[in-house]
């Protein structure tokens, strides 16, 4: 089941994802240094539901406490938000957005930079983002799953940082997951075929040491087993006739 989706469908998928894009491009003006991650979650949650008359996915999603994921430094994914955690100069912070409008779910995610971060935090973030655009940049219909996780890893390899593995990109729609699984890591010319009209994330989380990871005691911020630090991007895409379409593009992307 490859989760084709209708042209009604599509049209409400791009409103979740615009939604989700607004999102982002409000907060950024909020990621600063002595703000608390459950600051920024609470400004979100309020946006979500008052501005745009949307759902915060994340609420209760699985029993998850919070309307936004924040994960900071050595933290890869699903980092709760907390006022105990207070951004400071040279943090990383993925922040970590998905809405629901008519049903219909957006999801994106950006790596923010406090202040100075390190030299090796900066190239992190931004090979990162390379990753996870020498991906979108070769969807179409017809192109095997297998050459998205190729191409990141090749390029994670390359400058010598690591994919992490256990977490990947996903159909969405309805549902917050849905099928194909989009692995971050591959073999070239394997996998299901995109279709025109299937909707799924890519989102590499990429490691600047190895590639291992663990659950926290709170069963759901994800951390690098050897504290080394983690980025990750995330857009929402759409397979067209002859290419993609990114449902999330921040307004900065053009």
């Amino acid at each position: 089941m490859n989760n084709i989706k209708s042209q009604s469908d599509i049209k409400k998928m791009r409103v979740a994802g615009k939604l989700a894009s607004e999102v982002i491009d409000m907060i950024g003006s909020h990621v600063k240094s002595g703000i608390s991650t459950e600051e920024l979650n609470e400004i979100c949650h309020n946006y979500i539901i008052e501005v745009q008359q949307a759902v915060p996915a994340p609420l209760n999603y699985k029993g998850f406490p919070r309307s936004i994921c924040t994960s900071v430094n050595h933290q890869v994914c699903h980092g709760i938000p907390s006022k105990d955690k207070i951004l400071k100069n040279g943090d990383i912070i993925n922040i970590d957005i998905t809405v629901i409008k008519d049903g219909f779910h957006g999801d994106t995610s950006k790596m923010f930079l406090i202040g100075k971060p390190s030299v090796l935090a900066n190239r992190l973030c931004r090979v990162a983002k390379e990753c996870m655009y020498k991906a979108i940049e070769i969807v179409e219909p017809g192109l095997h799953i297998g050459d998205i996780g190729a191409v990141i890893q090749e390029h994670a390899h390359k400058n010598n940082f690591s994919v992490v593995r256990e977490y990947c990109g996903h159909g969405i729609g309805k549902n917050f997951h849905e099928s194909p699984q989009i692995l971050h890591y591959g073999v070239k010319n394997t996998g299901i075929k995109l279709e025109e009209g299937m909707i799924f994330t890519i989102e590499p989380m990429i490691n600047a040491g190895k590639k291992g990871i663990k659950v926290l005691n709170d069963g759901w911020t994800v951390v690098t087993q050897d504290k080394s630090l983690s980025a990750q991007w995330e857009h929402t895409i759409l397979v067209t006739n002859n290419g993609y379409e990114i449902l999330t593009k921040r307004t900065e992307e053009g």
